[in-house]
């Protein structure tokens, strides 16, 4: 289902088989629920997404909104993105500890939880995550984390 050319999320959930529809809803429900204000919701690359808006961050590298998080139904698994946790430190350790204490097996990439179940998932963790994404912080880091690779690769030519 990744990549999936449906136009709305409500279609994208009502296309998905009905086990995985109850899944993706509940970690739906879970990101927006904890969801800090001015991020929208809405069908980025295949996937659910939740992102800053064009009209408040237009400086994309893709000429995209900037991603806060992503949900998708996969071949073998779901996914959900986390480009918070992906790109802070602090966050990510505070992230895998909250997960390690809820008693759940974290199976995760770089950004990616994979899971079988929203049952998988402590989603009080997940909303949580969500809410500690205040946008101006995360425009911020976003802002200094890309001055910081440009100076990178501009010393590296």
């Amino acid at each position: 289902m990744a990549g999936s050319d449906t136009l709305t999320v409500d279609e994208y959930i009502a296309n998905l088989p009905p086990e995985r529809q109850a899944s993706i809803s509940a970690v739906r429900d879970a990101v927006r629920r904890n969801l800090p204000a001015g991020y929208e919701e809405g069908m980025q690359f295949g996937m659910i997404a939740w992102y800053v808006p064009r009209e408040r961050f237009p400086d994309t590298y893709n000429g995209r909104p900037l991603g806060l998080a992503a949900l998708a139904s996969q071949k073998n698994y779901m996914s959900l993105y986390l480009n918070s946790v992906y790109g802070d430190r602090e966050t990510e350790t505070w992230f895998k500890e909250r997960f390690a204490e809820s008693g759940k097996k974290l199976d995760m990439g770089k950004s990616c939880v994979r899971f079988k179940s929203a049952d998988d998932l402590p989603l009080d963790v997940i909303g949580a995550t969500i809410a500690r994404a205040d946008m101006d912080e995360f425009l911020d880091h976003h802002r200094e984390a890309r001055g910081s690779s440009r100076k990178t690769r501009g010393a590296d030519q």
